[in-house]
């Protein structure tokens, strides 16, 4: 769990090569072959023509393996032989929609761009064409989507789980360590979150070699672009329709992408249960947020679909203008909170001192619905993920099997860094492993020699700083053509992408009044880029062609 976008900068986790971790008996049971200590020698078995790992991480080359699984989704136009005419035409159609329909970002180059609204604009960055996608996987990863909104929801009640599982995280993580102790203080007051709200994004990328869809992270703070990504399958449409004589293409195949209002609706149904019709939602941001259209499309919709106002406050304002009632009651600037809706908060560079943490914590002990509150936070954190894809420790929060083998089938392989076995395959071939700390956003992630070199420095170092990061498997995604659009500049790319699906959760005591998927966000980055935030400026926005 964790980024990328929690925030808007999460990283794409891959490269493209054959994948060394293969399929097995049971795909959901990932960590077991993963194991370091059964190291077995691929075998064929000559019935299904699968090739068969017991343990891949020993395996110096691995062959290209046959399956009974689908090909890879083949793309709706060859970009080799297409027309640069039509590739303008394209641009310039795509350029104007854009602007015409909000598809916008603040624009890096003008320090205005991220303070004031409707100063500085350029369109997003896009793909002019969707990326072709198995339906299969998209069908998996939407049904997967409630059992991941439940997951979190039981996994942030069991306090014990989270400040245990963290311990040793906290010891040299001082961000972790600060969000861990405001947890401990609303466990030590008992603080009880009657109304619980999440806002999520489960984030795959589907591998080539075992064609499984492999989750990445689940971000359950400050989940980006449910705005913008629902324009891009809107432009994608329009763009198949215009030119459906030259791109023999079905816009229908592009899936209905609505993420803006189910998110307002998730926002607008809290609000109500609140109880009270002259408070506010109040959006938590960065000083500077030049994403700020995409969140400006959700304050549109509570608008003029539930007639809810909206407020935008950075924590260092929440500080300076927040107070708290003696019935629990947060008011800022004197207008009382009924729902703290985080779009910062998510890194440590969101609190330059003390008066953005007096601000986190001021939140957390009034009464307000937090989205995410500081316990859905923790839920979403890498080092949870990791803990989470132990074998029985999803049994301790969910009780149906077939739930629990869908989401184990999504597992990549995930360890600590405290397993000296995986530790030292990674030294050796720091290729297969991404190294992860306990932070959102992109360009957080290490990869590739960097690897190793990390880990020996904390080797070397011995102050257990290893408790900061985890080892994830690296997935290895098909690279497909695209053609990216940045700054109205249109080129052709080899390419990988990343599907992330949304999620929406209500519950008001024992009652769940929303657990449902809610949209997607696909995005798309040159293929020899390690990160892939849009926000970042490494990936563009795209969407969906279902083949």
């Amino acid at each position: 769990m964790g980024s990328g976008c929690s925030s808007p900068s999460i990283s794409l986790t891959s490269i493209s090569a054959t994948s060394p971790f293969q399929s097995q008996e049971s795909p959901s049971n990932y960590l077991n072959f993963c194991s370091p200590t059964r190291f077995l020698e691929p075998r064929l078995l000559k019935s299904s023509k699968i090739f068969i790992l017991k343990s891949p991480l020993k395996c110096a080359k691995v062959h290209k393996m046959q399956t009974q699984v689908e090909d890879s989704a083949k793309p709706i136009v060859d970009l080799h032989d297409i027309d640069p005419k039509l590739v303008q035409k394209l641009a310039n159609d795509a350029l104007v929609w854009c602007s015409l329909r909000g598809l916008l970002v603040g624009d890096r180059n003008s320090e205005r761009s991220g303070t004031v609204p409707g100063v500085d604009m350029v369109h997003a960055p896009v793909a002019l064409i969707p990326m072709s996608f198995p339906e299969s996987h998209w069908k998996q990863a939407c049904e997967v989507a409630p059992i991941f909104n439940e997951l979190v929801d039981r996994v942030s009640q069991d306090g014990e789980f989270l400040q245990q599982s963290l311990s040793r995280t906290r010891k040299v993580d001082p961000f972790t360590s600060r969000l861990l102790e405001i947890h401990s203080k609303m466990l030590e007051i008992n603080k009880i979150e009657e109304i619980r709200l999440g806002l999520h994004r489960s984030d795959y990328m589907l591998d080539e070699q075992t064609k499984l869809l492999l989750q990445i992270e689940l971000n359950t703070i400050s989940s980006s672009f449910p705005g913008l990504s629902c324009l891009v399958s809107k432009l994608h449409r329009s763009l198949l329709q215009q030119y459906r004589e030259d791109i023999a293409s079905d816009p229908n195949r592009i899936p209905a992408n609505n993420a803006v209002n189910q998110f307002a609706e998730a926002l607008a149904k809290a609000w109500n249960e609140y109880g009270d019709p002259r408070a506010v939602i109040m959006f938590v941001v960065q000083a500077e947020e030049r994403n700020m259209y995409d969140q400006h499309w959700l304050s549109a919709s509570l608008r003029e679909r539930h007639q809810v106002t909206t407020i935008r406050k950075t924590l260092a304002e929440i500080d300076a203008l927040g107070e708290l009632q003696q019935d629990g009651t947060l008011v800022v600037d004197g207008q009382a909170v009924a729902v703290i809706y985080f779009r910062a908060g998510y890194a440590p560079s969101d609190y330059n001192s003390e008066s953005e943490w007096k601000a986190r914590l001021l939140m957390e002990q009034s009464r307000a619905v937090k989205c995410p509150s500081i316990s859905y936070h923790l839920a979403g954190s890498k080092k949870i993920q990791q803990e989470l894809a132990k074998p029985n420790v999803l049994e301790r929060f969910l009780e149906n099997k077939d739930d629990i083998a869908k989401l184990r089938k999504c597992f990549a392989g995930l360890w600590s860094l405290d397993d000296s076995d995986i530790v030292k395959d990674a030294i050796d071939r720091p290729e297969l492993y991404v190294m992860k700390p306990q932070r959102e956003g992109g360009g957080n992630n290490i990869y590739g020699e960097d690897v190793r070199d990390a880990l020996l420095k904390l080797q070397k170092e011995g102050t257990g700083s290893d408790a900061a990061y985890i080892l994830m498997q690296r997935i290895f995604p098909k690279i497909s053509h695209s053609i990216l659009m940045r700054e109205g500049i249109s080129h052709k790319e080899q390419t990988i992408s990343e599907l992330g699906i949304y999620g929406t959760y209500l519950r008001n005591k024992t009652e769940v009044l929303i657990n449902q998927q809610a949209g997607y966000l696909m995005r798309t980055k040159v293929s020899s880029s390690n990160e892939g935030g849009v926000a970042a400026g490494f990936a563009v926005l795209d969407s969906i062609y279902l083949v």
